[in-house]
């Protein structure tokens, strides 16, 4: 699995944070930051989830 954000479409909400604080977190400015962009098998419920539910359709999940 590979995890991507576009920042132009982030909206900073950070549901992708509460979710999977171990792969995403915010900037000072609200923005998503890619933690782990590989994160671990066990994770990928996770990112998956954060996926779905980002409003602004920012995180992208290859594989």
């Amino acid at each position: 699995m590979r995890v991507s954000v576009d920042p132009v479409k982030c909206c900073a909400a950070g549901q992708c944070v509460l979710i999977s604080p171990d792969v995403f977190d915010q900037a000072d400015d609200g923005s998503v930051l890619v933690l782990l962009p590989e994160p671990p098998a066990e994770r990928h419920a996770a990112v998956r989830e954060a996926e779905a539910v980002c409003p602004g359709m920012a995180i992208q999940v290859e594989g």
